[in-house]
């Protein structure tokens, strides 16, 4: 059964009857919500809950005792289990099938997977079944983040105007993760101040108009090498935060997948851009359009595939992520110019 996430968000306690939730898509931000809504209406419902976590690599097969036991084992300490699965593909569909139809009352299971296209095993089976709860977890739009600092930011009558709210998501690069740690800073910093001016906000929030990591991607999707080395040299110089580069990247390689489906029904590209939604700020139009003329579909499919594994690999390996991260977006900065 397919649900949307404002649903779950709304009232989680309606869903509580269901044993098994499948989040998957880009957005981790949403993920990480969803989950905390869950598990705080089932605190509210039971006294103790044990939560337990397995990634996907860790359940081998349909017999994998170590993840059947978690599941169909009583607990002597806990009224409640919750049971993460992270980073979930098509391979275990037939261990959560087997699972679904005997899922114990006191186990609730909650499986994170990255995009899943239509034809996933995975994906269909949550969809198309009458007790289990599928929700596309899509990246956030301008709307959706204004919702989250107004509705935030009033419960401490902390009062924005437009521009900063603006400031603010631009900052974010439209993660949620990222807007809320700008948000309890505000917080923090506004106990006894309800009106902040936007001055006060570019230094609480360490804004730079310069070299913005967006300006990065932008450059090295449309493989201006020039550009990109100069910006690359700036971030040399400070410490890199990977995962939002990742993200930054897989949001727009994804804007641009989107665009490519929807170019058949347009006469031209600038019909095409100016009908995107949420719409693209004219300073960005140019690259957009440049990177739509570069890209094929299938060589962005590959670059949102590779995401995963180079993320999984700088984790992997800290002392040397910096460099890993820096040539693999030297290589797409690259192949865009060999294409253009």
């Amino acid at each position: 059964m397919i649900i949307k996430s404002f649903e779950i968000q709304k009232k989680p306690s309606n869903f509580l009857k269901y044993k098994l939730f499948l989040l998957y898509g880009e957005n981790e931000g949403l993920k990480k919500d969803i989950k905390e809504n869950i598990k705080e209406s089932l605190t509210e419902k039971y006294n103790n809950i044990e939560i337990i976590n397995f990634y996907e690599s860790d359940i081998n097969n349909e017999d994998d005792e170590n993840f059947n036991n978690s599941i169909f084992s009583g607990s002597l300490f806990s009224d409640k289990k919750l049971i993460n699965i992270i980073g979930a593909k098509d391979k275990i569909t037939k261990q959560i099938k087997n699972i679904t139809d005997k899922c114990p009352e006191n186990v609730t299971i909650i499986i994170f997977a990255d995009v899943l296209e239509k034809k996933s095993s995975l994906r269909n089976f949550f969809e198309t079944n009458n007790n289990t709860v599928c929700i596309p977890c899509y990246l956030d739009n301008e709307r959706d983040l204004e919702v989250i600092i107004r509705n935030e930011l009033k419960k401490n009558n902390i009062n924005l105007s437009r521009e900063i709210v603006n400031l603010l998501i631009e900052k974010s690069n439209y993660d949620r993760n990222n807007l809320k740690n700008e948000i309890n800073k505000i917080k923090s910093y506004a106990i006894n101040k309800k009106n902040l001016t936007i001055d006060e906000i570019k230094s609480l929030i360490n804004f730079s108009g310069e070299f913005k990591s967006e300006n990065l991607v932008n450059e090295c999707l449309c493989g201006n090498i020039f550009q990109y080395k100069k910006i690359l040299s700036e971030l040399y110089l400070n410490n890199i935060n990977q995962i939002l580069f990742f993200r930054i990247l897989s949001r727009k390689i994804q804007r641009l997948l989107n665009m490519k489906e929807m170019e058949v029904k347009f006469n031209n590209l600038d019909n095409l851009l100016n009908s995107c939604k949420p719409p693209i700020f004219w300073k960005e139009k140019p690259l957009v359009k440049k990177q739509l003329n570069i890209w094929k579909r299938v060589e962005l499919k590959k670059i949102i595939q590779e995401i995963n594994k180079i993320e999984v690999l700088c984790k992997k390996n800290p002392q040397i992520s910096n460099a890993i991260f820096f040539t693999f977006f030297s290589k797409i900065c690259v192949k865009a110019s060999s294409f253009s």
